[in-house]
C-alpha cells in the first residue's frame, strides 16, 4: 500500500515504512484551506495545508512524498494516520495516482491520500495570502508552531521539487517574512529608525 502525504508527512510521517518515493498528483493543488485545533493550533482554528480538488485546484499537481507500507506496517499505519488526519484533522480519504519524481518509473502507482473537502467542519476555504501568513505566525499546538510548518514544507519544495511551481506556499511564505520583522521591534529599535 502506497500513502501520499504533502504537508507535515513529507519530513514527519510517523509512522513505519519500507520506502518512499517524491512525486506528484494531478488534480489537486495544496492549499492552506484546512483549519486545525489539535496539531498546529490550540483554542483558535488555524490553517494547515490541504489538497483541494476541483475549483481550487486548476490543472495543478500537488507535490509530495509516497510512502510504501507493507505487512504490519499497513494496520499500524491506516490507525494512526486515520486518527491524525480523519479523526483529529478532518480529512477524508481517496486513492489517486502517485507519479514518482524518478525517470525509470513510467506507470502511475495507486496511492492513499487525506484531501479536504468544504463539506469537513474543519473547512475555512480561501483567504489572501496575507490573511493566511498572519494566522500561522500567532499559532502553535502539540506538533509545533505554525512558522515552522510552512518553512519546513517551503523547503521540502526548494530541495526536493525545485522544478514544482507551488505560487499559494511561497507566496504564504513570502507574506510570512515580510510580517515578522514588525513582531521584533523594541523601543530601543524603533528610536533608532
Amino acid at each position: 500500500v502506497w500513502i501520499f502525504g504533502y504537508g507535515s508527512l513529507v519530513w514527519r510521517p510517523g509512522f513505519e515504512f519500507t520506502s518512499r518515493k517524491v512525486g506528484f498528483i494531478r488534480g489537486y493543488s495544496r492549499r492552506f484551506w484546512q483549519g486545525d485545533t489539535f496539531h498546529r493550533g490550540s483554542e483558535r482554528m488555524v490553517r494547515v495545508a490541504a489538497a483541494v480538488g476541483g475549483r481550487g485546484a486548476g490543472g495543478a499537481c500537488t507535490w509530495g512524498v509516497a510512502y510504501e507500507v507493507r505487512g504490519e506496517q499497513i494496520a499500524a499505519s491506516l490507525q494512526y494516520l486515520n486518527m491524525r488526519e480523519a479523526v483529529l484533522g478532518g480529512y477524508d480519504t481517496k486513492l489517486v495516482k502517485f507519479h514518482p519524481q524518478e525517470k525509470d518509473v513510467e506507470e502511475p502507482i495507486l496511492a492513499l491520500v487525506y484531501i479536504a473537502t468544504p463539506q469537513n467542519p474543519s473547512y475555512l476555504g480561501p483567504a489572501s495570502e496575507e490573511d493566511i501568513a498572519a494566522q500561522i505566525i500567532v499559532s502553535s499546538g502539540c506538533a509545533g508552531h505554525n512558522i515552522e510548518y510552512l518553512l519546513r514544507l517551503a523547503d521540502f519544495m526548494r530541495y526536493f521539487c525545485p522544478q514544482a511551481e507551488d505560487k499559494h506556499l511561497f507566496s504564504i511564505e513570502e507574506a510570512l517574512i515580510s510580517i515578522l520583522p514588525c513582531l521584533y521591534y523594541t523601543e530601543e529599535s524603533l528610536e533608532e529608525t
